[in-house]
């Protein structure tokens, strides 16, 4: 989990010594050196110190203790700033203690920094035995509202514990948990509508998907209201899939070995929200989570089937592995009946994405301009990558069933597999305010400092930058 991080005010002499973080671009490392002692230039220079990007020293002083830190920004461009996630990969090189930056490179902010340290810190160990080995901290400067940095670093991991757990260890129940507990941590209404109970309550296809689960991880629906009922409605709907085995139309065992991740929409949506209440905007903020397990059993969905929906509208099950949007489809409906002023949907949903953008760009899709710019301005802002992508109408037709209202899965000529899912969600999204789908992934397929392989947060930071931004 991410170690909490100090003000400079919380420390007094007792406390140990701060070790100060030299960040240092290429052109500047030589007149930095110069003015330092001896030893300093001699060590770093020992130490193969270039200031390359990501590249970290801790320098001892003569006797042995620690001096001090370099942390290389790499060469610097004209018209570019250092980037303040950079900063994510310095824990992993440091020893346990206590840290300060001794200056913030031009243009950054000081709380991203911190942010991103604070990132760079998690490491998801739930399941190992061993020991701990004390922690890395960074002394936030004056003026760093270190609430609102821990807060989101907190959330972020949160939801990258979420993904992590096994299926096993993060069933419905136990996501049922973690949003009631939130729900209470900031005296939020919590209801939660389990098993048949969903079909009495008018979630036929949430029951449908998950119906085929032993009935200890039977299929719910998750809601949590907060706030003042006269600010805008904000809804956060997030599709929580426990463990996808395909259905009947059973994934390879290749396919379903990161399953476990499926319910990342969920945990996004859960930590966003937290973030949200916790800087407490003024918005009257729903959070929508569908659970399922979309497991194989003899009343499983089958190809074929044709399902109801709360929109009333009917649905063939094309691919029982296209189970996603439709819970979904019942979430959204349910968002539609609060006339939201704003929606936003979270859902690891198509491989076509990565296909499209690859595993570190979350693509978006909406047809509010003004909303897109916003989302844009805010990934901008926190260094979270998104991009936005079309709802093309061309693609539509792809969704047309001789049996149903539409169908799960798209005809293949379309092929557009991300932009097709975004078309069926958009068939239940509300059509009071605004609506944005993101489809992500929620991993890191390959490791690196301060970005572990496995569970990631995606998009929720920016998405937080423009909720602030359009709402504070």
């Amino acid at each position: 989990m991410t170690e909490p991080l100090i003000t400079a005010s919380s420390r007094g002499a007792a406390d140990g010594p701060v070790i100060p973080v030299h960040a240092l671009w290429e052109d500047e490392l030589a007149a930095f050196l110069d003015a330092r002692p001896s030893f300093v230039r001699g060590f770093a220079q020992l130490s193969d110190f270039s200031a390359k990007a990501g590249q970290a020293v801790a320098v001892p002083t003569p006797e042995g203790a620690l001096d001090r830190v370099l942390f290389g920004l790499g060469q610097r461009v004209k018209g570019t700033k250092a980037d303040a996630m950079a900063f994510r990969a310095l824990p992993a090189k440091l020893p346990a203690g206590d840290y300060r930056l001794h200056a913030a490179p031009e243009g950054l902010d000081p709380a991203q920094i911190a942010l991103a340290f604070a990132l760079g810190t998690y490491r998801f160990d739930r399941f190992k035995a061993r020991g701990a080995d004390g922690a890395r901290r960074l002394v936030a400067p004056d003026g760093v509202d270190l609430a609102e940095v821990q807060a989101i670093a907190h959330a972020c991991a949160l939801a990258r514990d979420m993904v992590n757990s096994p299926a096993n260890a993060m069933g419905p129940r136990q996501i049922e948990t973690i949003a009631r507990e939130i729900a209470e941590q900031f005296g939020a209404d919590f209801s939660a509508v389990v098993g048949d109970e969903l079909l009495e309550q008018n979630y036929p296809a949430v029951h449908a998907v998950g119906r085929a689960a032993v009935p200890e991880r039977a299929p719910r629906m998750l809601e949590i209201q907060w706030g003042d009922e006269k600010n805008p409605v904000v809804a956060i709907v997030g599709k929580g899939v426990v463990f996808d085995t395909g259905g009947l139309d059973i994934k390879p065992s290749a396919g379903m070995r990161l399953m476990k991740k499926d319910m990342g929409g969920a945990a996004h949506a859960l930590a966003l929200a937290r973030i949200v209440m916790a800087a407490k905007l003024p918005v009257r903020l729903v959070v929508l989570v569908p659970v399922v397990e979309n497991a194989i059993a003899g009343d499983a969905m089958r190809p074929g089937d044709v399902l109801d929906s709360r929109a009333g509208l009917t649905i063939e099950v094309g691919n029982t592995d296209a189970e996603g949007r439709l819970i979904l489809a019942d979430a959204l409906t349910r968002a539609a009946e609060l006339s939201p002023a704003l929606t936003i949907d979270l859902a690891t949903l198509t491989g076509a994405a990565r296909i499209a953008l690859g595993p570190q760009v979350i693509p978006f899709y909406t047809p509010d301009d003004a909303l897109a710019g916003q989302i844009e301005a805010g990934a901008r802002k926190a260094a979270d990558p998104v991009w936005r992508m079309p709802l093309w109408d061309g693609y539509r037709e792809a969704l047309e069933s001789d049996v149903a209202d539409l169908k799960n899965d798209p005809d293949g000529w379309a092929q557009a597999g991300s932009v097709t899912a975004a078309l069926f969600l958009q068939r239940f999204a509300p059509t009071t305010g605004s609506w944005v789908h993101l489809d992500i992934f929620a991993w890191n397929p390959k490791g690196a400092p301060g970005r572990p392989s496995g569970g990631e947060a995606q998009a929720i930071r920016g998405l937080y930058a423009m909720l602030k931004g359009r709402f504070a």
